[in-house]
């Protein structure tokens, strides 16, 4: 079972997203700051992070690069998770270390198809 690190300020959109993952049979842990999903990163070693943008404490921009710049955590792949849409936002999560990038509201189909791209 995959293990994923959802990391999300909304409690709302954290519950909703983490229940539908968890029905697709993956491992759920979840942050509510990107502060918080640094620690989370380097203890759990998931498979796999959905890193919300904008959050408390510490951006996800920010957490991305501190998770890509640690040789602990450097592999685990992350999927930026963002309502900005716009072309230079994915560009931006791309440049923080994301390997790949999706919109908000969240279409579980298209989410779940980036997942498997990293995780089986």
């Amino acid at each position: 079972m995959s293990k994923i690190l959802l990391v999300e300020d909304n409690e709302l959109n954290r519950d909703m997203l983490s229940r539908r993952l968890l029905k697709h049979g993956f491992e759920i842990a979840t942050a509510v700051n990107g502060e918080e999903s640094v620690h989370l990163a380097k203890s759990l070693l998931p498979d796999l992070i959905l890193m919300d943008m904008s959050l408390p404490v510490m951006d996800g921009w920010q957490a991305s690069a501190l998770i890509k710049a640690d040789p602990v955590t450097q592999n685990i792949p992350v999927i930026a998770l963002t309502a900005h849409a716009m072309g230079e936002d994915r560009q931006k999560a791309l440049n923080a270390g994301c390997d790949e990038y999706d919109t908000k509201p969240i279409d579980l189909a298209r989410l779940l198809a980036k997942i498997r791209l990293f995780v089986t």
